[in-house]
């Protein structure tokens, strides 16, 4: 049902969050005041409340959630598509036990939109594809996740 509103992840929500997933993630420039958007995979949902994620140290989320804390995930799963609201605050400057300089950020939800236009369904979730060794990502990808949720 198309613009459902819910103060944390439903179950369903919950599950599909619990493995690396594409998502975009938005946050107010530090130095234009206007959004700012990347794609990012390395996202967890710690609990039904709060999701954890992990960018590059030097990444510029970093330094707009320093400034404005205001955060959406945007979601596509489960025929539809979810806009995550909440506050980032800055866990970990250093993911410990992995090869990249990676900084760990928790999101407090504060509420959880079905923004699906009336009347439709998405047929086919995003997929993509790693450009680089396979096994190598593979491996990373496991160490990442496995750093997020022991952090």
């Amino acid at each position: 049902m198309a613009n459902r509103v819910e103060p944390t992840l439903t179950p369903a929500l919950f599950e599909t969050l619990q493995a690396e997933r594409f998502v975009t993630l938005s946050t107010i420039d530090y130095e234009t005041g206007g959004p700012n958007v990347c794609a990012i995979s390395w996202i967890v949902a710690e609990n039904e409340s709060s999701l954890l994620f992990a960018v590059e140290k030097k990444s510029r989320v970093i330094e707009n959630i320093k400034k404005n804390a205001l955060v959406v995930v945007t979601l596509i799963a489960n025929e539809s598509t979810y806009a995550i609201s909440g506050k980032g605050s800055l866990v970990s400057n250093d993911l410990e036990g992995i090869p990249l300089k990676l900084s760990l950020v928790k999101i407090h939800i504060q509420d959880v939109r079905d923004v699906m236009f009336y009347g439709s369904k998405i047929a086919t979730e995003p997929s993509y594809e790693k450009t680089y060794d396979k096994h190598a990502a593979e491996r990373l990808d496991q160490q990442v996740i496995k750093a997020m949720k022991k952090a």
